[in-house]
C-alpha cells in the first residue's frame, strides 16, 4: 500500500506535486495524505510574496508616473496607505480561498485526506501529524521560507521591519536605512520612497543585481538615486546596529572608513531561508545545512523517499520554479513506484524582478553575457537603449536598456531587459530561449507603436551580426 504525505500542502510547491498525484490515487498510489497548518492557508506567494507585493506596487507605480508626466498639473497625489493595504487584503484573501478551495477539493476523493494540523518527522518514514504517528512510503517537503535576520551585532535589539510588515503597514516612518538590496529590496525600496520615506540602501558590492550584467546594475543605481531620490551605499558592509532615542544607528564600513548611519527605523529586507525547522528531519538523517542536500531529482540526498521543493530546499525562491519542482517530484514518485528512471529538474534561467515600482522591471531569461561566457558559449551580443525606439518616450518612460546573446549558429541564448514592459516581454523570450529558435527564422514584424519593439531591434541587430 502506497501511502504519499505532503507537508505545506496550500503552498505553490505543494498543490503542484498534489495535483500530480491525486490523478493516480486508487492506481499507483493507495493514499494521499496532505497536511498544512497556515492558518489562513493559502502558500507564500499569495499571502506574503509576490501576489501582495505586485498590489502594493500597482500604486507606487501610479504615484511615480503622475509625478513625472509633465502634463499633468498639480502637486502629485499622496498614497492612501489604509486605502493599499485595505485592497492588497481583499484581493490576497479572495486568491487564498480559491487555493484553500482547491486543495479541499481533492479531500473530497476517495484515498484523499486533507490534515488541517502541523506535522514533523519523528523516524524514517514516520510523522506525527497533530498527535497521530503515520507511516508514508514517500513525503513531499513544501514548507517555503521564513525571513532570513542575518547575523549583525546587535540585530536583536532592534525594532525592524521585514517585508512582511511593509507590506501590512498603514503608517511609515519618514526614513529608514535599509539591509539587503537583492529582489526584495529591490521592490520594495521604491515603493517606501513613493510613500515618503527618506532611505539610505546598504549595498554590500559595487552594484546591486548579482546575476545581471554589469551595465544593468549600473542603471538600477543611477534609477534609483535620480528617480526615486535613495541614498545608495555602495561596497557598504553593516557592523553594528542599536536603538537610539530617535530610532536606530547603523555602525558601517564602506570604501572611505567607518561611519555611522541613523534613522527612524531599519528596514530588513535581507532575503528568505528555508523554513524546515521544527521538521524533524534529524530523525531522518537528513542535513538541510549541508552542501547540495537535494538532489536534481529533487530527492533529499540522506533519504531517496524525501522530496525537497520550493524554497523548502533553497535552491531559487521564485514561484514558477517552486511550482515546476512540485510537478517533478510527483512524476519521480510515480516513476519510482513503476520502477522507471527518475528524472532531474534543469530549468531555463528566467528570473523577473519587478524593480522601479514595476515601472521599470528587470527581466533575464537564459544566459546574459557574463554567463555564456562562463559556460564556454562562442556568441555575439547585442544591445539597445529604450531611448532609441520612440515608443518608450510617447509613454514616458524613456529610461532602461535590452540585450540578446545569440549563438554563433544563430540560436538564441539569451535576454536581459531593465525597461517599461520587460516583465510582459519575458514570456516570449522564454518561448524563444527554450524552443532554441534561431534569430533570423523569427519574423521581422513591428506592431507600431508597442513596446515590444526593442525586442525587434535587437533581432535585426543579431541577425546582421551573424551576416
Amino acid at each position: 500500500m502506497t501511502h504519499v504525505v505532503i507537508v505545506g500542502a496550500y503552498g505553490s510547491a505543494g498543490v503542484a506535486a498534489a495535483e500530480r498525484l491525486v490523478e493516480h490515487v486508487g492506481d499507483e498510489i493507495d493514499r494521499l495524505t496532505l497536511v498544512d497548518d497556515g492558518t489562513p492557508g493559502g502558500g507564500l506567494c499569495i499571502l506574503r510574496g509576490c501576489m501582495p507585493s505586485k498590489e502594493v506596487l500597482s500604486a507606487a507605480a501610479h504615484r511615480y508616473q503622475t509625478r513625472h508626466d509633465h502634463r499633468l498639473d498639480g502637486d502629485p497625489p499622496e498614497m492612501d496607505l489604509d486605502a493599499v493595504v485595505a485592497t492588497k487584503d481583499e484581493h490576497t484573501s479572495n486568491f487564498a480561498s480559491h487555493r484553500r478551495a482547491a486543495v479541499h477539493r481533492m479531500d473530497g476523493r476517495g484515498g484523499v485526506e486533507f490534515r488541517h494540523e502541523r506535522a514533523r518527522f519523528v523516524d524514517d518514514g514516520t510523522l506525527r501529524i497533530g498527535d497521530e504517528r503515520v507511516d508514508a512510503d514517500y513525503v513531499v517537503v513544501a514548507t517555503g521560507s521564513s525571513v532570513n535576520v542575518p547575523d549583525v551585532d546587535g540585530i536583536d535589539g532592534v525594532d525592524y521591519l521585514t517585508s512582511a510588515d511593509v507590506l501590512d503597514a498603514t503608517a511609515l516612518p519618514d526614513s529608514g536605512v535599509v539591509m539587503g538590496f537583492g529582489y526584495v529590496g529591490l521592490e520594495l525600496v521604491p515603493y517606501l520612497a513613493e510613500a515618503g520615506v527618506d532611505l539610505t540602501v546598504v549595498e554590500h558590492d559595487e552594484r546591486p543585481l548579482d546575476q545581471a550584467d554589469p551595465a544593468y546594475g549600473e542603471e538600477i543605481l543611477s534609477l534609483y538615486r535620480e528617480e526615486f531620490g535613495v541614498e545608495i551605499r555602495t561596497e557598504t558592509w553593516e557592523r553594528r546596529v542599536e536603538s537610539t532615542d530617535d530610532g536606530v544607528r547603523m555602525h558601517v564600513e564602506g570604501p572611505d572608513g567607518a561611519d555611522e548611519i541613523d534613522a527612524e527605523r531599519l528596514f530588513l529586507f535581507t532575503g528568505r531561508r528555508p523554513a524546515v525547522d521544527g521538521l524533524g528531519l534529524a530523525e531522518t538523517g537528513v542535513d538541510p545545512e549541508s552542501d547540495g542536500w537535494v538532489r536534481d531529482t529533487m530527492q533529499a540526498r540522506d533519504d531517496d523517499r524525501v522530496y525537497v521543493v520550493g524554497d523548502a530546499n533553497g535552491r531559487e525562491p521564485i514561484l514558477h520554479v517552486a511550482k515546476e519542482q512540485g510537478a517533478v517530484a510527483a512524476e519521480n514518485v510515480l516513476a519510482d513506484v513503476r520502477g522507471d528512471s527518475l528524472r532531474e529538474y534543469d530549468n531555463v534561467h528566467h528570473h523577473v524582478v519587478f524593480s522601479g515600482a514595476s515601472v521599470y522591471p528587470y527581466a533575464r531569461v537564459g544566459h546574459s553575457e557574463a554567463s555564456a561566457e562562463e559556460a564556454g558559449l562562442d556568441s555575439h551580443v547585442v544591445h539597445r537603449e529604450a531611448s532609441s525606439d520612440g515608443v518608450f518616450k510617447t509613454k514616458l518612460t524613456p529610461r532602461g536598456r535590452a540585450s540578446l546573446v545569440v549563438a554563433t549558429d544563430g540560436t538564441v541564448l539569451g535576454y536581459q531587459g531593465l525597461h517599461y514592459h520587460a516583465d510582459v516581454m519575458a514570456k516570449t523570450m522564454q518561448v524563444v530561449v527554450e524552443e532554441e529558435m534561431d534569430v533570423r527564422a523569427i519574423p521581422d514584424r513591428a506592431y507600431h507603436p508597442t513596446t515590444p519593439e526593442i525586442l525587434d531591434g535587437l533581432l535585426r541587430a543579431a541577425a546582421e551580426r551573424l551576416e
